[in-house]
């Protein structure tokens, strides 16, 4: 058993969220009234995953998407009254970590996405080095190739645009809504990148230039890190642990 100040502590240890600019609030977003036995990770802070650690009895939840970004209206009406209700009402304890999660070099969405997909890391790039760049371990003969190992492994369909029969021996990879690194990624001498999503500029980029680009997912590509930090936390305070899925087809 623990205390929501500690775990917060070592959250924060981990993660050194100071370090990083970001669109809203790292660390503990909501405070409930409960001793943390039971940590609940989870992707986003939706009303599913809030239902689904409740019926776990959870004390606390770890999310990478929280409840309050840069911009959005701070009324407290309608969805976001229902989360907040369910929290408050069971005293659940609400920890989100965004970009720290992303970038952390071992437990991080982009590390655990890599080690999954066999690659391996030899650098960074993009705004905040939130960027990975590195070799796969196999060397795939086109992207193609690639593309449909990615999905077999996410259970998903994935997007390849650009020189589709592209070999693949060098990669780039920023989970989630990192299109906006495609042209830092292609600066890098790869063959492919890999996110979560695509827009329309980088499908003409991706055919001007022939880096392949690969959309595999949104939520896809960003629920490894949350389980891999919430199970590594757990055993560091000695608390039990649960990853729940709340499945997105974004």
């Amino acid at each position: 058993m623990t205390d929501a100040k500690t775990l917060g502590q070592a959250l924060d240890a981990l993660l050194q969220p100071e370090k990083f600019r970001d669109y809203g609030p790292n660390g503990l977003q909501v405070e409930g009234d409960r001793a943390v036995k039971r940590l609940v990770s989870g992707v986003t802070a939706s009303r599913a995953l809030i239902e689904a650690a409740i019926a776990a009895n959870a004390d606390a939840i770890l999310v990478h998407h929280g409840l309050f970004w840069r911009g959005q209206d701070g009324r407290v009406t309608g969805w976001m009254r229902e989360r907040l209700r369910l929290l408050l009402a069971h005293g659940i304890h609400l920890y989100a970590y965004h970009l720290p999660l992303d970038a952390h070099a071992e437990l991080g969405n982009n590390a655990q996405l890599g080690r999954l997909l066999g690659f391996t890391a030899e650098g960074r790039f993009g705004e905040q080095d939130l960027g990975f760049v590195g070799a796969p371990v196999v060397s795939w003969s086109s992207a193609q190739d690639l593309a449909d190992h990615v999905a077999g492994v996410l259970g998903r369909h994935v997007t390849c645009v650009g020189d589709v029969g592209r070999v693949v021996r060098r990669v780039a990879w920023c989970t989630g809504g990192a299109q906006g690194y495609f042209e830092a990624a292609i600066a890098q001498g790869v063959d492919v990148f890999l996110t979560g999503e695509i827009s329309e500029p980088q499908a003409h980029l991706a055919r001007e230039t022939g880096v392949a680009f690969l959309a595999c997912g949104h939520h896809a590509s960003e629920r490894y890190g949350a389980p891999a930090l919430g199970a590594h936390v757990a055993q560091l305070l000695g608390i039990e642990h649960q990853f729940i899925e709340i499945d997105n087809p974004a």
